[in-house]
Order: C-alpha cells, then sequence, then structure tokens
C-alpha cells in the first residue's frame, strides 16, 4: 500500500537521488520529488506541498546544513522533518545535524532496511505515522 507523504530528495548527485527514490517507492513512499542542490529544494519547499526531507550534506551552492537552517527558521517549513545523508560518518556532522534539528541521520552507502527503519522511526516521532 502506497503512503501519500511527499518527500523531497536533495543530492547533488542524480544517480544517488534516483537510487534513494528508489528505495522509497521500495519502502511504499511513492511520492518524490528531487533537487539537485539546496537553493533549488528551498524553492521546490516554499511552493510546494512536501512532508519529509532526504537530504546530502556536501553540495554546491546550498548545502545540506545551510539548507536545515533555511527550514528550520521559516514559519511555513519548519515542522517538516530533515533526514540527512552524508558520506562521512564524521561526529561533529552529527552532533550539527542534531544541533539544527535534523530528524537523523544515515551514512553511505546505506540498505532499504537502514532507510526504512529510520524513516519510521521518525515519521512515529513527529507523528505523520
Amino acid at each position: 500500500m502506497a503512503n501519500p507523504l511527499r518527500f523531497l530528495v536533495v543530492d547533488d548527485f542524480s544517480t544517488m537521488r534516483r537510487i534513494v527514490r528508489n528505495l522509497l517507492k521500495e519502502s511504499g513512499f511513492s511520492e518524490a520529488d528531487e533537487a539537485e542542490d539546496g537553493v533549488v529544494a528551498l524553492q521546490k519547499l516554499r511552493n510546494g506541498n512536501f512532508d519529509f526531507v532526504v537530504s546530502d550534506i556536501n553540495m554546491p551552492n546550498m548545502n545540506g546544513f545551510q539548507l536545515l537552517a533555511e527550514i528550520k527558521k521559516d514559519e511555513k517549513l519548519k515542522h517538516i522533518p530533515v533526514l540527512m545523508v552524508t558520506a562521512e560518518a564524521r561526529k561533529e556532522d552529527i552532533v550539527l545535524a542534531a544541533q539544527q534539528g535534523a530528524a537523523g541521520y544515515i551514512v553511505k552507502p546505506f540498505t532499504k532496511a537502514t532507510l526504512e527503519d529510520k524513516l519510521i522511526h521518525i515519521l512515529k516521532k513527529t507523528g505523520l505515522q
């Protein structure tokens, strides 16, 4: 059964965006859009109706931390959970993500099970599921 939640997948690599979208679809989340950096993501978030953001940290123009900060200071967007994704498991990044209000953090490469577990935990915690 498909879940009606709308996701925005933000990553500067189109292959990674496609992988995340496919994993979301396999997990029952078929409503997903993409953005190649934080600038595009913020425009889409302000113009669209999204329930969840899955964002890479290292991107050009506006990185994941900058995007997270913009989301959290926007009254219309601050309720949206943001799952941070990165290739580097640096403790300071994990701490910074938590301090800035990220709903969670996963390290690439990750499996469908890892993504699903994290999403379900966040959705329950935020009351979206």
